[in-house]
This record gives C-alpha cells, sequence and structure tokens, in this order.
C-alpha cells in the first residue's frame, strides 16, 4: 500500500472550529484543536483562524505535538477585482506558508461565490462564469501558480460547492484552460459527491495533476433533505450533510487504490466540517484516523 514516508496524513480545524460559522465550535481554542489532532494520531493541519499568525509561536505550538503544516486556504477574487489585489495577499500568504515548511497552496475562488451567503440555496442560485470570467480565473491561476513556483511551492485549485468551479464539467474547463506545470488540482472527495460528480471519474482524469486531496464523507439522508428544502451550503453543513471518511455513503476503496496504483504523494487532510457540539471533534478524529489505518495501512 502507500508509502508511509511520502504519503502523510493531516486533519483540518474546521470540525474544532469552523471558519465560515464562528459560533460552531467557539468556545474550542487553538491549543485543544492541535493537541486532539495529535491524540487521535495525525501529524498534519491546515490553519485555521485561531491559530497564532507570529511563526515562531505557532511552530512552537505545532512542535510541542509532533503536528506540521499542510497547506492553508486562499480566497482568489480573479473574476471580481483586478488581479494586483489578489497577488498581493497571495505573496504574503505564499510565504507564511514557505516558512511554516508547506509545498501547497489551496486556493480557490471566491468571485461571486456563494458558500458564505446562509440564505442562498446552494444547488439553485450556483455562480455560472461567463467567458471572460473563465479567462480572467485561467490568467491569474497561472500567474499565482507562478509564483508559488518561486518558492518551489504549487497552487492546488479547491472546487467548492456554491462557486464558479464545482461540478465535473467546471473542473474539466478550468484544468483545459491552464497549464498544467503550474495549476494543479485539489481532489476533495465530498465537494464531489455533494455535487453529485463520480469522484473516480474526476480522480483517473486528473490523476497526474492531484497534488492534495481532502478526505470527507457525505450523509446521505442528509443530502436528500438539504435538496428537498433548497438548503444554503452553510445550512447544509449545519445541518450534518458532511462527516468524516467511512462514516457516509463514499466508497472509499476504489479511490484509495486508484491512488496507490498512481503512487500517491502528498497530503490526505480529513476535512469534516461539522457542528462540534453534535459531532465530538476528537470522536470523530479518532474515528477517521482509524478508518483511514484499515483501508490504506497508514
Amino acid at each position: 500500500m502507500f508509502n508511509k514516508d511520502k504519503v502523510f496524513l493531516g486533519i483540518a480545524p474546521i470540525a474544532w472550529t469552523n471558519d465560515d460559522l464562528p459560533e460552531l465550535g467557539g468556545d474550542n481554542t487553538f491549543e485543544q484543536c492541535v493537541s486532539e489532532m495529535a491524540l487521535a494520531g495525525f501529524t498534519g493541519s491546515e490553519v485555521g483562524n485561531k491559530y497564532p499568525r507570529d511563526r515562531a509561536v505557532l511552530q512552537k505550538a505545532l512542535s510541542l505535538r509532533g503536528i506540521s503544516i499542510a497547506s492553508a486556504w486562499f480566497s482568489t477574487f480573479l473574476t471580481t477585482k483586478p488581479f494586483a489585489e489578489t497577488r498581493d495577499a497571495f505573496v504574503i500568504h505564499r510565504d507564511f506558508l514557505y516558512e511554516m515548511g508547506a509545498k501547497v497552496i489551496v486556493v480557490a475562488e471566491q468571485g461571486h461565490s456563494i458558500q458564505g451567503l446562509v440564505e442562498r440555496p446552494v444547488f439553485e442560485d450556483k455562480p455560472i462564469f461567463s467567458e471572460e470570467m473563465w479567462e480572467k480565473l485561467a490568467q491569474g491561476l497561472e500567474k499565482l501558480g507562478a509564483l508559488a513556483a518561486e518558492k518551489g511551492m504549487k497552487i492546488v485549485y479547491h472546487h467548492h460547492m456554491g462557486t464558479g468551479v464545482q461540478t465535473s464539467g467546471e473542473i474539466e474547463r478550468l484544468m483545459g484552460m491552464t497549464d498544467p506545470e503550474l495549476v494543479y488540482l485539489l481532489f476533495d472527495t465530498g465537494h464531489l459527491v455533494f455535487s453529485g460528480e463520480n469522484p473516480e471519474c474526476v480522480l483517473e482524469k486528473y490523476i497526474n495533476r492531484i497534488k492534495h486531496i481532502h478526505l470527507k464523507d457525505i450523509r446521505a439522508d442528509v443530502l436528500v433533505t438539504v435538496k428537498k428544502e433548497k438548503m444554503s451550503f452553510l445550512q447544509a453543513v449545519k445541518a450534518g450533510v458532511f462527516t468524516v471518511p467511512g462514516d457516509g455513503m463514499i466508497h472509499y476503496e476504489s479511490l484509495f487504490k486508484m491512488l496507490d496504483d498512481h503512487c500517491y504523494e502528498g497530503w490526505f487532510v480529513v476535512e469534516a466540517e461539522q457542528d462540534p457540539a453534535l459531532a465530538n471533534p476528537l470522536e470523530y478524529a479518532i474515528k477517521a484516523r482509524k478508518f483511514i489505518r484499515e483501508k490504506t495501512g497508514l
């Protein structure tokens, strides 16, 4: 199975404190979060809004627990704002991650996004990019990819519910419009299945461009309710549409086999945002770690 020296296991802090819904896990501290990550058996994390921005302080806290920074989300606004605004913020973000030892930078276009709008139904109001927007996005991402390469890093694009790059067709268009040496893909199992896509097809087609992976699962019964009641993305999260791998409807065996067959190298990051008052973060982190160990040997 996977090479333990080249495939690493992380978990996102969003299970402890939700950046988009601060009331979820508002009382959970940074120290509790990273301590429980380590206790559950993970060695990596992405960056949450409660993480110290002082690199020395953050590095010390993580080192004490054997945790490394895998990456961190960066919002681009390439379809709605001048490129310079995104570029300047990106360089600061890039340099922070570089100093923390990360190799990839998660990027997602937030121009026209409805993922953070509580009253906008995630399926019915999904944004659709115009030809001009696609061009701005593709060209802007290539420029960001070049900036990342200056530090020996890669950008990985995060397809996401409620945005202009959500479906298999939109992923295909973005990949087709961008240089494969500058723009890579983040493969998120939960967002693909939530959107109604076949994750195996996306994985098979873009296996060579996938440099970062988010593992989350979907509760089928909640997804039915989300569609029936025309919920927004954040309402769906609060309702529990996401859960950890092995606790939902996604069949991971074939996905893991495909990744192993292609000698995937990089991070597996469990990212399953739930209400921590309903889904204890440590309990679910342990559940996810056990499932991954059983299915991958990692």
